[in-house]
């Protein structure tokens, strides 16, 4: 175990209150419980299993004919994309804990909690894990801020661990609320112990992990974790470097990696790939965001509200051509953008519930919308040489690109 995190939280009323007589004031709060496993059922606990429906889908990653879509703190779900018109779903990867992957040469890494493992999958029948270097990484399965009660929290430290949350809308009375928790929920205890070479595949744009040539870079809440994977089935785990406060994401272009947060963008130098070296930031206020990079600009999606700290959300375009002072060109207002992607000149939005945008990005100053696809809700995306590829609220969409727009050729249901 790396570092203990201390959580404090106010309780906030969301929705509206209501007012019963009898009973006093009511209010909805969102409330969140850890997912629990046993440490010797963590252990043991990288397995392949028969295709399952998706719990709630989280990061995409691409890789051969293959699809990779993780199941927030589950593991991996598997689809053959061999055809895209006709996707087939084929397996699951469980993996506790797991919120991001990348792969090279056939090795999938994967974080589980702290632990990072590597999995064979050369062979999609007979999936093996191969290696699981342990307390490696800070773990990614963060509290959920955006939370308002937490419960049941009372478990065993010596022989169980938290490998995620579950969160749920519940009406409560708002006396009872105050008076069992004191107007805040505060924990100490929560230590959650809890495109780049041939070879490699290639994620989102709100990735955590991703491969340049020999090296493995995983980002957490604060640091780049660096791993040379040169002997693929053996990485090895070197310095960290710190990199801040809430990295959420990270992006490679050129000889830089670009590192999204809630703070701001920062960009590393990964001449010497062992230990990138801060070049530059270039900071936001407080937001949720991810990161791409195309020519001299840089594409920032800005999530305001659910706990990201700004009010305001947007698509902000940096200007990036002197890399150690990058500045803000134009930007440009969203409902509550996710993830977003770049292929050729057209740029592609998921603006969450407002779905999937589609802009000709020819002139950065004039963005012309190009479609607009509604009534779905949307996350990430991964632009592919044939065809853009998307996930959103369970469904799997898949689009072939037009001259001034692009068509839905698959969509298949996750759940």
């Amino acid at each position: 175990m790396k570092t203990k995190i201390l959580f404090l939280l106010s309780l906030t009323v969301l929705f509206s209150c209501d007012k019963d007589d009898s009973n006093g004031e009511y209010a909805d709060y969102l409330v969140a419980r850890p997912l629990v496993i046993s440490k010797a059922e963590f252990a043991t606990s990288v397995d392949v299993v028969a295709p399952r429906p998706v719990n709630e889908s989280g990061k995409v990653y691409t890789y051969q004919d293959y699809i990779f879509i993780n199941d927030m703190y589950q593991g991996i779900h598997v689809i053959d994309n061999s055809n895209p018109s006709q996707p087939v779903k084929i397996a699951f990867i469980t993996i506790p804990g797991n919120v991001d992957i990348s792969v090279k040469d056939d090795y999938l890494y994967a974080d589980s909690l702290m632990d990072l493992v590597v999995i064979d999958i050369s062979d999609l029948n007979n999936i093996a894990l191969v290696n699981r270097l342990e307390n490696v990484l800070y773990g990614n399965v963060f509290f959920p801020f955006e939370a308002d009660l937490v419960e049941d929290t009372n478990f065993d430290y010596e022989s169980e661990m938290i490998i995620g949350w579950e969160t749920t809308t519940e009406r409560r009375l708002i006396s009872e609320v105050e008076a069992q928790n004191g107007g805040f929920v505060f924990r100490e205890d929560f230590a959650l112990a809890n495109d780049a070479s041939g070879g490699t595949g290639q994620g989102g744009s709100l990735a955590r992990f991703k491969i340049v040539n020999d090296y493995l870079y995983a980002v957490d809440s604060h640091n780049i974790n660096v791993f040379n994977i040169s002997d693929l089935e053996n990485p090895q785990n070197l310095d960290d470097v710190y990199a801040g406060f809430d990295i959420e994401t990270i992006f490679y272009n050129g000889t830089y990696l670009f590192l999204g947060s809630m703070r701001g963008m920062y960009i590393y130098d990964i001449a010497d790939p062992a230990a990138p070296s801060l070049i530059s930031e270039f900071e936001h206020g407080t937001a949720c965001d991810p990161v791409v990079v195309d020519g001299d600009y840089a594409y920032v999606t800005l999530r305001g509200g659910n706990g990201c700290g700004a009010t305001e959300s947007g698509l902000f375009i940096v200007d990036i051509s002197n890399i150690e002072n990058p500045k803000l060109v134009v930007q440009y207002p969203m409902d509550g953008p996710y993830g977003l992607g770049i292929k050729d000149e057209k740029i592609f939005v998921c603006d969450g519930e407002s779905g999937l945008k589609v802009y000709d990005k020819t002139d950065i100053m004039d963005l012309v919308e190009l479609n607009h696809f509604e009534n779905i809700v949307t996350f990430d995306v991964i632009p592919l040489e044939n065809h853009l590829i998307m996930v959103g609220d369970g469904i799997l969409y898949q689009y072939e690109y037009l001259d001034n727009d692009i068509r839905l050729i698959s969509q298949i249901g996750l759940n």
